[in-house]
């Protein structure tokens, strides 16, 4: 680990965002955050609770002379996605984020980092401690498992925060003020099969498809990224056709709000057709890194002689699922009519694995309109129902409708102007902020969603610029002190 970021500005944020990477935080493993931040709270002697769904919150009161002002509720998520390059040797629920700086991004080897939210939560926490900021009353809200249920926000109860104004501290681009998010729902389906022994005469292979981006499932659906599954399955579909392809099991991607990366199989052919079965990798790898060399330049689709696995799928079933998986809709569906350059509604087939019996396949779907979610629900359920799968939605949460009058909104165009002779672009996010389901509990906040420029969450990739931290900082701190009075 390397202790160099301790010295980046602002150092009363890096310092924070340090002691957050040595706290393992994966979702829906987060005990251990949530006791650090209780204990934050409590030693710098304030009011601290944790909600019976792990959120945690703290209150501050105002500075002197400024109790008049309107109340802040600053928030952000404790939990990070867990993502690692497979030939990187990390547990999540164990070993401290191993970071780094370069230049101006600091990065973690191998896996995320956790500035999303991580950088947001630290910069709380350095409000929480000043002693030389003022402000009006605050409250922090530090939510629990926002990026796989969004457990906190849903769990949220009504009456309890006391604030008027909300600020999100999880958007991606410094400079950018959010007003809207997409909403969204997961997707779940099962097949159910039966094991027959491998055929006679067959001989088993491994393959594998990895090296892509990957990447954030909502902000990153944009740009046609490689889908490691839907790469899979439409093997699939042609060398069962061609090759007498059988699928033994099956393995891709990981999280329902990450972009699949890597997908693996173990396959049985025909011994009489393996010579033209690995030639046809050869060539499907080509297609592949032909269609996709821009925005996958790493794309690998690999072939390798595995030790015969003990049964397959059953043939009529594995053709039902491969057909389902293959005719799944992916990626953007359709862009916005109200803002430009902002996608509408798009899914993401995020994970397909088969054990004991059942193959599972799980999707995030999202929309900032809901009947087009609502449509795009239904469209995908079809598929799945007409392969015989089990078909259920679970997790959904609406959307943040944009109020362009907001008086916060207007605030703090004004104060990034003034600090930086630049008017902030206003925008909307295809993701799935939590202002959404917090505004619903709560609907007389106005809210805005605002942070640093963070590269390829969701992704060993990830990356933070170090310059957009200390903006992002010093725009905070100013709309802090110069809050509206009630």
């Amino acid at each position: 680990m390397s202790k160099e970021i301790l010295s980046l500005q602002p150092e009363r944020v890096w310092k924070n965002f340090y002691a957050l990477t040595q706290i393992p935080r994966p979702s829906k493993s987060e005990e251990k955050i949530e006791a650090f931040m209780a204990k934050f709270g409590r030693d710098l002697g304030l009011e601290t609770i944790v909600d019976e769904v792990g959120n945690v919150i703290v209150r501050k009161p105002a500075t002197e002379g400024m109790e008049k002002c309107q109340g802040v509720v600053l928030q952000g998520h404790l939990d990070m996605v867990p993502q690692k390059n497979s030939d990187t040797k990390h547990d999540f629920e164990k070993d401290p984020i191993d970071a780094y700086v370069e230049g101006d991004w600091v990065k973690a080897r191998g896996t995320t980092l956790g500035a999303d939210n991580g950088m947001g939560v630290a910069a709380i926490m350095a409000i929480l401690e000043s002693k030389d900021i003022p402000h009006g009353p605050i409250e922090a809200l530090f939510t629990s498992d926002e990026e796989t249920g969004m457990t906190g926000a849903f769990g949220l109860k009504p009456g309890f925060l006391k604030g008027d104004i909300l600020l999100n501290l999880d958007s991606e681009d410094e400079g950018e003020l959010y007003v809207g998010c997409a909403g969204g729902v997961n997707g779940n389906f099962t097949f159910k099969f039966k094991d027959e022994a491998v055929p006679t005469g067959h001989v088993a292979y491994k393959l594998t498809v990895k090296g892509l981006k990957g990447g954030h499932s909502g902000l990153e659906i944009i740009l046609g990224r490689g889908n490691s599954n839907k790469l899979m399955f439409r093997f699939f579909r042609h060398a069962t056709k061609e090759h007498g392809l059988r699928i033994a099991s099956v393995d891709g991607g990981s999280l329902r709000n990450a972009i699949p990366r890597e997908s693996f199989a173990v396959v049985t052919v025909p011994a009489a057709q393996a010579d033209k079965f690995e030639a046809c990798v050869v060539k499907m790898k080509g297609v592949y890194q032909k269609e996709l060399s821009l925005v996958e330049p790493d794309l690998s689709f690999t072939v390798h002689k595995a030790e015969m696995p003990k049964t397959v799928i059953e043939h009529s079933a594995a053709n039902r699922i491969i057909n389902a998986i293959y005719g799944c809709p992916n990626g953007v569906i359709r862009m916005s009519d109200a803002m430009s350059g902002l996608v509408e509604t798009s899914t993401n087939l995020a994970r397909v694995l088969s054990s004991e019996g059942k193959l599972i396949v799980q999707c995030l779907l999202r929309s900032s309109v809901d009947s087009a979610k609502d449509d795009l629900t239904e469209m995908i359920a079809s598929v799945f129902e007409l392969a015989g799968a089990e078909v259920s939605f679970d997790g959904g949460y609406p959307g943040w409708k944009p109020d362009m009058n907001s008086l916060i909104l207007n605030h703090m165009g004004k104060v990034y102007n003034k600090l930086y002779s630049k008017v902030p672009e206003i925008k909307a996010i295809h993701a799935g902020l939590e202002c959404g389901l917090l505004g619903g509990v709560y609907p007389n906040w106005d809210m805005i969603s605002f942070g640093p420029t963070i590269r390829f969450p969701h992704s060993p990739d990830e990356k933070i610029n170090v310059p957009s931290v200390a903006k992002f900082w010093n725009f905070l701190v100013e709309t802090l002190k110069s809050i509206p009075t009630k």
